[in-house]
């Protein structure tokens, strides 16, 4: 199910699909592919919206998928794609046969990520899997409401949920795979994946591939 998965650094991600190449937030990117059939941003910090690494993926016919509160931001990569469209949290869309809801992204205490900045997390679906990939976020209502298959949630805490509070999301929501993401580098310890891992109960599985590692 989730083989066609890569986790590099952070929060960025491909998704292998029968539309082409997805990416999420290319962060540090080691190559430099440029077969993006869709570039999909959670939000505007550097290491999420990096323009260096949205070069290295992106081509003449890449889709560019940011939020609304982005649009400006966003002129820094237009150039480089086919088309930029904007979205807003708590939708559905359909964009260029690819279909995804958004989610809202958010930090319930901290002031890293506030709701009004209207920043998103993304449910795609792809083969008739859910796959939720949250951005930075806390455990928040809207994110214990997602239903999915698949859920890549942030673990590395400051600016995100932690290892307890991740795990207790994934708990309560019950896809049938996790796998954790945003830890190691700018935020948490390189041991949190399987501290995460080690406090998720059955039936969730838990995938650990940040960094090209799979277990």
């Amino acid at each position: 199910m989730t083989e066609n998965i890569e986790v590099f650094e952070q929060n960025s991600i491909r998704i292998k699909s029968p539309l082409g190449a997805i990416y999420v937030d290319p962060f540090h990117m080691k190559e430099t592919p440029k077969d993006a059939a869709f570039l999909l941003i959670t939000h505007d910090h550097y290491d999420h919206f990096s323009p260096e690494d949205i070069e290295k993926v992106v081509g003449a016919d890449t889709v560019l998928i940011v939020p609304e509160k982005m649009r400006n931001k966003a002129t820094q990569a237009a150039g480089l794609v086919k088309k930029t469209v904007t979205v807003k949290p708590g939708e559905k869309y359909e964009v260029d046969g690819l279909e995804f809801e958004t989610v809202p992204s958010y930090n319930s205490l901290k002031p890293f990520h506030p709701k009004s900045a209207q920043w998103v997390g993304y449910i795609l679906i792809l083969d008739g899997k859910r796959i939720y990939i949250a951005g930075d976020t806390d455990a928040t209502k809207e994110a214990k409401a997602v239903q999915c298959d698949i859920a890549l949630i942030p673990v590395g805490g400051t600016y995100t949920m932690d290892t307890k509070a991740a795990a207790e999301l994934v708990n309560e929501m019950q896809p049938s795979v996790a796998i954790p993401v945003h830890y190691g580098a700018v935020a948490g310890k390189p041991t949190d994946g399987k501290e995460f891992a080690a406090l998720v109960k059955n039936p969730v599985k838990v995938e650990l591939k940040l960094g090209g590692m799979s277990i």
